[in-house]
């Protein structure tokens, strides 16, 4: 199971590639996973919102889950699998089911759309936890509806079975305030384009979508913070930063999805209503970041 100490690095929420039917692409979701393991990925998260889990099955789910252990093969490093939902009760269901998959850790996000009170939050990660599986808590208003305070997200940090936390709150204020409090369980980035700045705040790393696509910068980034090279970090985080705005110019993981299939790394960029392929527009702004062979600009 995760371990706290191993709550650091890069995270890849893998993208859930779909064939033109609809239905799963194992083939080119193991040929993902392996590539991103093999170049050095610290951890694989399976069926969060990158991975459109609003419209994956528990029955697709055990598939990708096997698949992804399959593209792990004997590297080190942890399975996560999203199963936060609105419904504790479904919730708790889900982890349990993670934890037969045989996975490491699992990513729950706040709950949705109903907008509990602080006080449900609190009781919804609680149960979450007593699955006995470690649980990442994932705060990310702008798709939630409700934002955490900070008592409420001490006082889930300190239960038994949290292992930590990925925040996309907006900015590292709720970062800053766990660290204030002594708070010591680790933090990764949800929030790309401020990988730096969260690192510079103390996270551990970054669960990043835009780590699809040159993913061994996004390595090289986190490997030289933490080596004392902050100026080589930056330098490569602003050339980055074009190419992570065009990516979240439409919802997200329309943008990545077209964009791997065109280099090649899945089969097709297929996405579940009500997500829809991105527009004429934004493949003409990805066609000149450079990420293509034979593009005009060059990252």
């Amino acid at each position: 199971m995760l371990t706290e100490q191993q709550l650091h690095g890069i995270y890849m929420p893998v993208i859930t590639p779909f064939l033109p039917s609809g239905e799963l692409d194992l083939a080119s979701f193991h040929k993902l996973s392996a590539s991103l393991v093999e170049q050095g990925i610290h951890g694989l998260v399976v069926n969060g919102t990158t991975g459109e889990s609003p419209t994956v099955s528990h029955e697709e789910l055990s598939l990708l889950s096997a698949a992804a252990k399959s593209a792990i093969g004997a590297a080190e490093i942890p399975l996560v699998l999203g199963t936060g939902t609105n419904d504790t009760r479904a919730s708790v269901k889900k982890t349990e089911l993670a934890g037969k998959l045989g996975a490491d850790a699992v990513l729950a996000v706040v709950p949705y759309y109903n907008k509990p009170s602080q006080r449900g939050i609190i009781e919804h990660f609680r149960k979450i936890a007593e699955v006995g599986l470690p649980v990442i808590v994932y705060e990310i208003p702008g798709r939630t509806g409700v934002r955490m305070e900070v008592d409420t997200a001490r006082a889930i940090m300190e239960m038994d079975g949290i292992a930590g936390m990925k925040d996309c709150s907006g900015s590292t204020e709720l970062l800053r305030a766990l660290q204030a409090s002594g708070h010591a369980k680790p933090v990764l980035s949800g929030d790309d384009a401020r990988l730096l700045e969260f690192l510079d705040a103390g996270a551990a790393g970054g669960m990043l979508a835009s780590a699809h696509v040159r993913t061994e910068d996004f390595l090289s980034i986190y490997r030289n913070f933490r080596a004392g090279r902050r100026e080589e970090a930056l330098a490569v985080f602003e050339q980055l930063m074009p190419l992570m705005r065009l990516l979240f110019e439409e919802p997200n993981p329309a943008p990545i999805k077209w964009l791997l299939a065109e280099l090649g790394h899945i089969s097709h960029g297929t996405l579940r209503l009500p997500m829809v392929e991105i527009g004429a527009e934004l493949k003409g702004k990805l066609l000149q970041t450079g990420v293509l062979p034979g593009d005009a600009l060059a990252l």
